[in-house]
């Protein structure tokens, strides 16, 4: 089993929708994370393509140059996806009791899920419907942070360290067989360090999963 029962608990187990019930139109991450995924995004993601931008918002961080055929959204406030204007298509569903996708096999060049895989309950379930999804040689691009509503992550990434949270989504690539070894990103650029050595602070870690079909 790839995670025990424990380890798919949360501090607050209320339904999920109620957390969310009220938009939130802020962004989870600094601008440094935001820049850091939409760089990568420009360089992995294809023109004219297809994207599901799985558990999204308001905002999806996609490069503003960039077209796409398709851009599905999901998540779980309707005020949030209807702001989003790079989305064509969105639909609500909360994956922790549903974890069914209501869209057709082999359908999207890519998957993306940005600071959310940490409130995924059943995580090897979404990551099946992921492949199921995809079309052949398709995408999913896992991206996080070390921020969390900590009382909605589940208590495997709760209880983690940096290492281990990108140790957990490479697992929950590798469980689902057909994948290719997922490609772990740490911090793509020196600005971070710079900033310390300045005095300035820190600015948000940046981490990505990134496999394929």
């Amino acid at each position: 089993m790839l995670l025990h029962p424990e380890q798919r608990t949360k501090l607050d187990n209320t339904e999920d929708s109620l957390f969310y019930a009220f938009p939130r139109f802020v962004t989870h991450v600094d601008d440094h994370f935001i820049t850091q995924l939409t760089d990568l995004y420009r360089a992995r993601l294809k023109p004219d393509s297809r994207i599901l931008d799985l558990m999204s918002s308001w905002v999806s961080h996609l490069p503003e140059e960039m077209s796409f055929s398709h851009v599905e959204g999901h998540g779980l406030n309707q005020e949030e996806l209807a702001k989003n204007t790079r989305l064509n298509h969105y639909f609500a569903q909360n994956l922790n009791l549903n974890p069914k996708l209501p869209l057709a096999d082999q359908d999207f060049d890519a998957v993306l899920c940005t600071v959310s895989v940490q409130y995924l309950q059943y995580p090897e379930a979404i990551f099946s419907e992921i492949y199921r999804i995809l079309k052949p040689q398709g995408l999913v691009i896992v991206s996080f942070s070390n921020r969390m509503f900590s009382q909605k992550a589940i208590a495997a990434w709760r209880d983690g360290t940096p290492t281990s949270r990108l140790q957990l989504v490479k697992k929950y690539i590798q469980s689902v067989p057909g994948f290719s070894t997922p490609e772990l990103i740490v911090n793509q650029s020196n600005l971070t360090n710079l900033l310390q050595l300045l005095g300035l602070g820190a600015t948000d870690p940046f981490y990505a999963v990134i496999a394929s079909k």
